[in-house]
Parts: structure tokens; sequence; C-alpha cells
């Protein structure tokens, strides 16, 4: 099939069998791979529908800018529509949203505004109003607003529920994260007037107010600060309804970013956290029910592609500092310098600016191999070994009244005591010489780690 341009390639994704992550002789779970839209999201859904449904009402004029305040995906279904029918682009995104998202807008050409996360939504620095004040400054402009624009829950009702009930009509279960509102409510009222009998499950992450406001009716709960993106709001968007869901279930960052991991390693789904978030909401529901929904068939909604988190989930050490990740199993750099006798000295340094030869002599007097060095201003640059040393002279690359400056070898990273030793690992497999730093330490630098360190450290773990 030929299409004439790249918005006709949006839907029909596949829905697949999740083999492993589910729980075992309980109820049959599926994934519909909206990942799989030509911008890699479900948001591709609602990008274009929102534009023409603004065209339509004569919000929206040729020339003009769409303004848009979102966590990355809907920006990235706008600017595909923005492209094709000739509009500009300005996104505002808070700050805890993957720097993967804020380069994919702006590959697109969009100016991107980047606001705090933690600050109310009535907050003027908060990113809803920071994009209305945009689209007011803006000459020929006109903000999008998902969470309000009915036409975002209109479309995921006009063709997402469609599409689901005709690929999966034994459908039983229907479940999505919530977010705007529009992928749960729109899909779920199509169900609920085609197939009654299937329940329509919302996932909200901890730190949200929606589940509370769900299960009370009442905005007592404060909203905090969480780690999972493109689900949960800190006020109720128009595009809520919730008498279209049955039910609510909450999930925790740790489990949602580790599950997110899984549906890589175990299904082979390259998918983003809400994706891992969904999973986990469904696996927990299921499971309260007991044998109610045994042999059902579950169908999960996985939002957006794992390509957008290469920075957060699939990077193990901000998975750690997170919180997210045990302690690796080799230590970490304190663990290798703890009791070094060397690392208790004022590292010795050479200047790249000293001779040949006075930098051997020190080598000689202080019976050391290698040195950092140092420019005029006191930046490591790199270091000098013996074994240069010796071969630049035996070449005659160098003479030792000459500075050794063109002989430092700039290969060296900086670690820190927090490090894990795997990384360490890594760095002296790919030839790099790790350099200790320490920002409480007079003159940061503490240690070189050497391969006879590393070597020395692993040796002995287990003494």
């Amino acid at each position: 099939m030929i299409f004439e341009n790249i918005l006709q390639a949006i839907g029909n994704t596949p829905i697949v069998r999740l083999n492993q992550v589910s729980q075992k002789g309980n109820a049959k779970f599926f994934a519909k791979t909206e990942f799989m839209n030509p911008g890699g999201s479900i948001k591709d859904r609602i990008g274009w529908y929102l534009v023409e449904d603004a065209e339509r009402r004569q919000l929206l004029h040729p020339g003009g800018t769409i303004v848009e305040s979102t966590s990355g995906n809907t920006g990235v279904g706008l600017a595909i529509a923005a492209a094709i029918k000739g509009y500009k682009t300005v996104f505002v995104l808070p700050d805890k949203m993957s720097q993967e998202k804020i380069r994919t807008l702006r590959a697109f050409g969009a100016r991107v505004v980047v606001t705090p996360t933690a600050v109310a939504p009535e907050d003027p620095r908060s990113y809803y109003q920071v994009s209305r004040r945009i689209a007011r400054e803006t000459p020929n402009s006109y903000y999008m607003n998902q969470y309000d624009n009915l036409a975002n829950r209109e479309a995921h009702y006009r063709y997402t529920g469609p599409e689901i009930l005709r690929q999966m009509p034994d459908i039983d279960v229907f479940v999505a994260g919530i977010g705007t509102g529009g992928t749960v409510c729109g899909v779920g009222k199509y169900l609920k007037e085609h197939k009654p009998s299937c329940k329509v499950i919302a996932v909200d992450p901890v730190g949200s107010i929606v589940y509370d406001y769900f299960k009370t009716g009442n905005l007592k709960s404060a909203p905090k600060t969480y780690k999972i993106e493109g689900i949960g709001e800190d006020f109720i968007p128009k595009n809520y309804d919730f008498s279209v869901i049955d039910d609510m279930i909450q999930v925790e960052d740790k489990e949602s970013f580790l599950m997110t991991r899984e549906m890589l390693t175990r299904e082979g789904l390259y998918c983003g956290v809400s994706c891992g978030a969904a999973t986990v909401g469904a696996l927990k529901w299921i499971s309260q029910q007991g044998q109610t929904f045994h042999n059902k068939n579950v169908l999960v909604i996985l939002p957006d592609s794992g390509n957008r988190y290469l920075s957060k989930v699939f990077n193990d050490d901000w998975m750690r500092e997170a919180g997210f990740l045990e302690k690796p199993s080799l230590g970490l750099v304190a663990d290798l310098v703890r009791g070094s006798t060397h690392s208790q000295e004022p590292v010795v340094m050479a200047k790249q600016s000293e001779k040949v030869s006075e930098v051997i002599e020190r080598m000689r007097e202080k019976n050391i191999s290698q040195l950092p060095v140092i420019d005029d201003a006191g930046w490591i640059k790199g270091l000098i070994s013996e074994s240069t040393l010796l071969s630049a002279l035996y070449e005659g690359r160098t003479q030792p009244q000459q500075s050794i400056e063109n002989l430092v070898d700039p290969s060296v990273e900086f670690v820190t005591l927090e490090d894990p030793i795997e990384k360490v690992s890594r760095l002296v497999t790919a030839g790099k010489t790790p350099l200790v730093s320490d920002p409480n330490r007079a003159g940061n630098l503490i240690t070189i780690i050497t391969k006879i360190d590393l070597l020395t450290y692993l040796g002995h773990r287990g003494a």
C-alpha cells in the first residue's frame, strides 16, 4: 500500500501477546504496540486530529504557530502534522522529561521551552501557564491544550476504540495509563457503548492526584513529584470522563521502571516507562480480582518507544541514582581506594610546559610510572607515562629538553567515589584511565586507577 503522506500511516498498530512478564495460569495479557506509530507514540493519533479540528473551527490559520504544553510525545505528533501542513511549533515541557524527547522536538525545528516540574498548575512558571502566555504573546498562534481540548478524547473514540474492537473482539479488560485522559476515556467510551462487558481500568502513578479524586471525589490530596513520564496529573483535565472507567490502580516509580526493562529483556518490546507502568497496573489489578478474570483477555496500551528513555530507564547509572537498582555487585570506587596508601597523599602532577628530563626525574624520585598533566590554569589535560616517554625518546620523536605537551595521552575520564566498579572496568577495558575526583577535597583529584589497582581489588574481593 502506498500512502499520500506519513499521516496516513498512523494507527493499525499490532497487538502482541505478553508471554514472560504476565502471571502464569491467570488472565491472558496482550499489548497494543503504539510505539510502532510513525512518530513513536500513541500521541501521533491525536496530533493530526487536533490540527485538523482547529482548522475546521478556524482557530488555526495558514502560516500560524502551534503552541502546546506536552510531556514530549504529543509534541512529536503535532510536529509531524505541522511539518506537512506548514505550521511553526512551540512546545513547553517540564524539566523532568528526558533529553531524548527535547532533542527529538528540536529536530523537527520546534522551539522548546523547559519549565520547573515541582510547581502548581496555576503557578506562572508551570508548563501549562507558560504555554498560555506564549500563545497570547505570539501573533497568529493557537494553544492546542490537549488536556481540555475534547478533540483529544474524540480522536480515540472515533479511531482507536473501533480499531481495538476490530482487532480484538473478545477483549475483556482494557488497561491504559491516565494522563490527559484522551486515550482511556475515548477508548473507554467506545468500548462501553459497543461491548459493555469490557472492564476499563486506568493506571495512575503514586504522587498524582487522579487516583484519590477517582476514589473519593475530592481534591484534598496534594500532588507529589514522581519520575514516570506521560501519565498522572496535578489537576483534573476536561477530557476526563470517569463514568467510562470501572476502576483505577496506582503504581510506583520503581516497579514501573524495572518492568520497562523487563519488557525489553523478556518480551523484546522496546517501550517507554508509561508502558511499564501500564503493564504493572494491569498485573496488579488482575491479581486483586482473584479467579474472577481467569483466562480472560486483558489488553494493555503501550504508549511510546524506549528510544526516548535511553538516558534514564536504560541507563544503569541513572537508575542507581534514582534508587531503582541495587548497589553494584562489584562495589563502588570508594571500596577500591579505601585503605590505599597512595590515595591518602596528594597526587603528583606535571605541567604540560615541563621538559621531558624534568618529568623523568620526578618519576624516578617518586617511584611512579605515570603523572596527570595540567595546563597553566590547573586543568587536567591527560596523562604522561614512562612507556610513552621511553618510546618517544627511543624513536626520536622528542628530546630531553623539549616539553611533554605533545606526548600527553588525553584518554582519561573522571569518576567519583560513588561510581560503580563496573564503570571503572568499562573505562579500563576501553583503554581509558580513570581519575578519581572528590569536589570536597582540596585539589579534587584523589588518585589514578591503574589496571593493577583494578586487578588487585577484584582478586581480593572474596578474601
